[in-house]
Formats: structure tokens, sequence, C-alpha cells
């Protein structure tokens, strides 16, 4: 075979002979090929003919290169598109299995959404006559009345289903929880507005005894200004009378005991003055005494009845909380004991859905002679 046969058989690659080509060494062939054509001769350097001889030699290695690349990079690329083809398949095949397969299970999905909304319906009201038993510490009569009038309207019945029995006991927990808080703050309101009008009482008492006195302390006083100058008067006159029988004494010794008696007077009214002052203070401290000793003895009293109350309301808020903590406890221990049970039939063999199915009738006792102990 001649070099020009040569090149024409590897001009020949097509696609049909491509996968048996482009293999590992399956090139090698035709670089051997052309290696022979090109090694075979040694032109004469030194002759232009010579020189284009290798020249066209050279130019003949680069288009059997080219010959045998094309194709194989054209073949290459059909390679690089076929995992986006097969990608691509994939993709769809799954898209169209997920959708059948969602298709299949729709009426299960459907029933089984319904089912947990039914569920979640009746554990929402549950959890709402449990809330309106809740926080009632800051709630007075008017809210705690709103409050039973709203649990009496919620209405039992067939519309509950299964949660009719859990529903009727959570209802009537709440309904004497709510009843005792509602008895207990009416007679905490009864007992704060006694307090208050013994409180008002005692004030208005106070007030009176203290203007009572302060009457009485005038009128006494009064009576003493009226006494001492009664007496003044009677000392005047017997002055008077002793000045008669002393007119033949000496003019000066009578001026010296008209002085002396002068300020006699002046001395006593003053002890007068100053004993009335004296006598109307200390009946005002007196007032003051009493209607300070009858308030301090109110506040008392009020403090007392406080403390009685914040005992009680402190009582009741423990027990509603003791009831609440044995409540949960009781919850997460039947949740326990129904999480066992559940894992148990898993175990053995039984579905999930049909485990928890098992124990929702078992624990509605819709199985007979079959129950779970709690």
């Amino acid at each position: 075979m001649s070099a020009e046969q040569k090149l024409i058989a590897i001009e020949e690659i097509s696609e049909a002979n491509a996968p048996a080509i482009y293999v590992a060494g399956g090139l090698q062939q035709f670089i051997d090929l052309v290696k022979g054509e090109v090694q075979g001769e040694v032109p004469d350097l030194k002759t232009r003919k010579g020189r284009e001889r290798i020249a066209s030699l050279a130019a003949k290695v680069s288009k059997s290169k080219t010959a045998v690349e094309k194709p194989g990079r054209d073949y290459l690329r059909r390679l690089k598109e076929m995992p986006k083809v097969v990608e691509a398949e994939l993709r769809d095949f799954v898209t169209k299995m997920d959708t059948l397969r969602d298709e299949t299970r729709r009426p299960l999905t459907e029933w089984e959404a319904a089912e947990d909304a039914r569920i979640d319906r009746h554990n929402d009201a549950i959890d709402h006559m449990k809330g309106l038993s809740t926080e009632l510490g800051a709630l007075d009569a008017e809210q705690l009345q709103a409050r039973i009038t709203e649990l009496s309207a919620l209405q039992l019945g067939e519309a509950w289903e299964e949660f009719e029995a859990e529903a009727a006991r959570v209802k009537e927990a709440s309904m004497g929880a709510l009843q005792a808080a509602l008895a207990a703050r009416q007679k905490y309101d009864a007992e704060q507005a006694e307090l208050a009008r013994l409180r008002r009482e005692a004030e208005e008492r106070a007030e009176q005894d203290r203007i009572r006195l302060a009457q009485e302390a005038a009128v006494e006083a009064e009576r003493e200004r009226v006494a001492q100058a009664q007496q003044a008067e009677r000392e005047a006159a017997a002055r008077r009378e002793q000045e008669l029988m002393d007119q033949a004494a000496a003019q000066e010794r009578e001026a010296e005991n008209q002085r002396l008696q002068l300020k006699l007077q002046a001395e006593q009214a003053e002890r007068a003055r100053i004993q009335a002052e004296a006598d109307r203070v200390a009946a005002e401290q007196r007032a003051e005494q009493q209607r300070q000793a009858a308030a301090l003895q109110a506040e008392r009293n009020i403090e007392l009845a406080r403390e009685d109350e914040r005992r009680r309301a402190d009582a009741a808020a423990a027990e509603i909380l003791r009831q609440q903590e044995a409540r949960e406890a009781d919850k997460a221990h039947r949740a326990s004991i129904s999480r066992a049970a559940l894992e148990a039939f898993v175990a053995g063999g039984m579905t999930e859905e049909c485990a928890k199915q098992a124990i929702t009738l078992i624990a509605q006792r819709k199985i007979p002679n079959i129950a779970i102990s709690y």
C-alpha cells in the first residue's frame, strides 16, 4: 500500500468505526504507518528538491494528524453529550415515577391528613378548656365568671368522638378550678370591702374623738379662765376693802402696797394664762395620741387580714399547681407506656401506623378483653 493510500485510509475514519479506533492503543497503528512512511526516506538537504521533500513529508504528517484527530474530537464531543442525555432521561423518569407514587398514595395521604386534623382539632379544644383554668391569680371576679360562662357553653357529645371522656374530665376539672378561684376571689373582694369600711369608720371615730377632746379642752380652759377672773375680781374687791380700811395709812405705803398688788395680779394672770395654754396643748396631744393609736390598730388589723388572704391565695395557687403537675405527670406516664407498647408492636413486625391504631383502639377499650395498664 502506497503512502497516498495510507493517508486515504486514515481519512476514511467514520462514526461507524470510531468506537473501535479511539480506544487505548488504537491510534498507535496510524502513528506506525505515518512513521514508516516519513522515516523510510532520507532526502538530500543539499539540494532544493531534497529540502522540499522534507517539507512535504512534514506536511503529510500534519495532514495525517488532522485526519485522525478531527473525527476523534467529534467522537469525543458525542461521548460528552451522552451523560447529559442519560441524566435528562433519568430525571424525567424519576419525576414521573415520584408523581405516580404520590398519586397512588394520595387517598391514604389525604385520609391521614384529615385524621391528624381531626385529632388536632379535638386536642386544641381540650387544651383550650385546660387553658381556661390556668393563670387565675391575676383575674378579677368578672373575668373568672366570663371564663366559667365560656366553659359552660362548650357542649359535650358524639361530636367529640373518642375524646368525649377526656373532654368531660378536663371540663369538670377546669370548671372546679374556676369555681374555686371565683369563690376565693369573691371572698377576698368582700373582705377587702369590709376592711375598707372598717378603716373608714375608724378614721371617722378618731376624727370625732379629736374634735370632742378639743371641744372639751376649750370648755375646760374657758371654765378655768372664768374662775380665775372671778377669783381676781374677788381679790380686787378684798383689796379695795382693805384700801378703804387702810386709808389712814401712809400714802407711800399705800402706793407700795398697790404696786405690789398689781405685780401680784399680773403674775397670777400670767400663770393662769400659761396653765390654760399648757392644758390646751396637753388636751390636743392626748387627742392626737388616741387618734394615732386608733389608726395604728386599724393598720395592724388590715395587715393581719392581708396576711391571712395571702396565705389563702398561696394555698389555692399551690393546690392548682399541684393538680396541674399531677395531670402533666399522668400525661407523660401514659405517653411513656403507649410509646413502649408502640415499640413492642413494631418490634413484633407491625408497621408504625398499624401499631398506633392498635394502641388507640385498646386505649379506647374497643378491643374486648385487652387493656393497657397505666
